[in-house]
């Protein structure tokens, strides 16, 4: 598979490209899609069909990215039109958002798409194609005035037209946009049915898919443009005045590698589909024989914690979906107040050691990510506290929010540490460089249980509560390096941590 991605060098084009480069180099085997291949556009990028046990045609894909053509502003026309005339796939990022005349909007958004669309149609090329539009294309609320938001309507309708167009076709009960298949009847499929299902997954009939992105925010986003939180991760990143006007704005807020994943899923015929109420998502619902039905009230577009909606694909690629446009399933909700909240909480990790919650799939988690991507140099590293003396030294690494804290313990040669017992509080000692001994003893108890331990064999080891303890370095020449994990930061005011020789 050839992919033309334009707007390459943006945002989301350098993010998209990237991806599809480990994919294509087998650097990323998680998307269950094949490296480079020696396969050429002819062999329809090994499709196959199916029929289904209720008797609809379905497809099933395997497919290779060989190429990705990277189409921006400093490309030549005759580029695009190689790559037109190439591509087996099409994402359209490219676009205008701060133009220094409003006429522009019109001119880099609606007027590009009608280039490109030309371009396909002039070498019989019936792809897929993706728009990358914007929530303002809905011209509701507070877009209703934008004329960023007509020129993306305009982009979206133009696609929508050509994939009639393309398709020969336009009543009103059928929408362009297959997944990977024409819609059919709920009834058994007919032999042609099937054939059609395969022509629209060989790329015989289009695919267009029309997607409007929320705010969007992650790595390489530049700041001071038109993201908010690019702005407050790279301010605070590097200590620069920033201006929060409302904090009490909320957002609806698309992570770069969430809308990455999704253009891979569209890529294998497994995007999600849905209408638009205004801004609201309406997702397409799956019947079990091929009907759908847009009238749901589906409250699971956006989310605190980031859901893996599978509802908008079927498990073959079938469209059994009549959604004229795109979503991804996976976004967040959050005020320019909670935002500036956690990026100030991340800068102050250095100086408390303190890692805040971020649970897998949070905002918090991907912010967190977002805002280290802003960091200069010179924060990069910074110094740690080493609490030295004659034995070695004690050096407090993460602490985190209800799970413990990490350290690093230097013992000098023929030095015995610890000698001490805890009530609640219990740790791992993990020797990773030298040879030492632990040892532990349960209080009133004279048994005396005893660990070898090593750099050169890794093992972890309970300092078990109601134990005292100790551990001994054994050379008399080397230091010996222990990390060490406790199940509690340390609390100078409750150290619970008691003198008791073994």
């Amino acid at each position: 598979m050839k992919i033309l991605v334009t707007g390459a060098k943006g945002f989301v084009g350098r993010n998209l490209c990237a991806q599809l480069k480990n994919i294509r180099d087998g650097k990323a085997r998680n998307y269950g899609i094949s490296p480079r291949t020696s396969f050429g556009r002819n062999d329809k990028e090994g499709v196959s069909a199916v029929i289904s046990s209720e008797g609809v045609a379905g497809v099933e894909k395997s497919i290779s990215i060989d190429e990705v053509f990277e189409y921006d502003l400093d490309s030549t026309p005759e580029e695009l039109d190689a790559w037109c005339a190439e591509a087996d796939f099409v994402f359209n990022l490219a676009g205008v958002n701060r133009p220094k005349d409003a006429a522009e909007f019109m001119e880099g958004n609606f007027g590009f798409a009608s280039t490109l669309l030309d371009t396909l149609r002039k070498h019989g090329n019936k792809c897929p194609v993706m728009l990358a539009s914007s929530q303002q294309a809905s011209l509701t609320g507070r877009f209703g005035n934008s004329e960023y938001g007509r020129s993306k309507k305009a982009g979206e309708d133009l696609f929508l037209r050509y994939g009639e167009e393309i398709a020969g076709r336009g009543s009103a009960g059928e929408h362009i946009g297959a997944s990977v298949a024409e819609p059919v009847a709920e009834s058994v499929a007919e032999p042609v049915e099937a054939v059609e299902a395969v022509e629209a997954a060989a790329g015989l009939r289009p695919r267009v898919l029309v997607y409007r992105f929320p705010n969007l925010f992650g790595k390489w986003c530049r700041p001071n443009y038109n993201s908010a939180v690019a702005t407050f991760c790279n301010a605070i990143a590097n200590d620069l005045p920033y201006t929060v006007n409302d904090p009490s704005v909320e957002l609806e807020l698309l992570y770069i590698d969430d809308l990455v994943d999704e253009m891979i899923a569209a890529l294998k015929g497994r995007e999600h589909r849905c209408e638009f109420d205004g801004l609201e998502v309406i997702p397409e619902e799956i019947s079990p024989r091929g009907s759908s039905s847009l009238g749901r009230d589906d409250k699971e577009g956006s989310s605190s914690l980031g859901r893996d909606d599978k509802e908008g694909a079927s498990s073959l690629g079938r469209d059994d979906r009549k959604g004229r446009y795109c979503y991804v399933p996976v976004t967040y909700k959050a005020t320019l107040g909670e935002i500036v909240d956690l990026l100030k909480s991340f800068a102050e990790q250095p100086r408390t050691l303190v890692i805040p919650d971020i649970p897998e799939g949070s905002f918090a988690k991907k912010l967190y990510s977002t805002y280290l991507s802003y960091l200069p140099k010179e924060k990069v590293a910074f110094p740690l506290k080493m609490n030295e003396d004659a034995r070695g030294s004690f050096t407090e690494l993460v602490k985190t929010i209800g799970n413990g804290q990490v350290s690093v313990n230097i013992s000098k040669p023929g030095i015995t540490k610890g000698q001490h017992w805890h009530n609640t509080k219990w740790e791992f000692f993990i020797v990773v460089s030298g040879h030492g001994l632990i040892q532990e003893r349960k209080l009133g108890s004279d048994e005396v249980i005893e660990f070898e331990v090593s750099g050169e064999q890794i093992q972890a080891v309970h300092m078990l509560p109601g134990y005292t303890h100790n551990i001994i370095n054994l050379s008399a020449t080397d230091d010996l390096i222990t990390v060490m994990w406790a199940n509690e930061p340390f609390d100078p005011e409750k150290p619970d941590t008691y003198f008791e020789p073994v």
